[in-house]
């Protein structure tokens, strides 16, 4: 459906918010199950997925924690947590003494990967089957929004 640029503003208003209303559940339910499972909160989880799609499964600490939009504060106590639980290693540079890695342990790699895959079957229990076909057309939709505003 292609909304008409004269969509009534109350409708327009409607539609946002039920987008945003969709969006907070079904991310409450994946966190909610991936918390249940793994014992990560959503910042951990998102952490851990970054390093696993990352070169040498690593990543300078200062990107990371812009790229997770955390400020430096909070990324150091998920930073933290994260090395205590042995899922990820503070690694110096050895070309700039001013740069420190986050890269991923054993078991960091272990835990990540299972996560991901339990991620993938949770979001085609909650999203894929429920949205069949227009799964796809609402990732271009939001790659489209990203790419517009973003």
């Amino acid at each position: 459906m292609t909304p008409d640029p004269q969509t009534d503003d109350d409708e327009i208003v409607t539609w946002w918010g039920l987008v945003i209303e969709g969006y907070l559940a079904t991310q409450n339910t994946l966190m909610g199950e991936l918390a249940e499972r793994f014992g990560l909160a959503p910042a951990s989880f998102d952490i851990l997925m970054r390093l696993v799609r990352s070169p040498e499964r690593r990543m300078p600490m200062t990107r990371l924690a812009t790229e997770a939009a955390l400020s430096s504060g909070g990324f150091t106590k998920v930073a933290d947590r994260l090395v205590a639980a042995d899922l990820i290693c503070r690694v110096p540079s050895p070309e700039d003494r001013r740069v420190t890695f986050a890269a991923l342990t054993e078991h960091g790699l272990e835990v990540a990967l299972k996560a991901r895959a339990a991620c993938a079957e949770i979001l085609r229990r909650i999203v894929l089957t429920p949205l069949g076909p227009d799964a796809a057309g609402l990732a271009e939709a939001m790659r489209t929004l990203r790419s517009v505003n973003g």
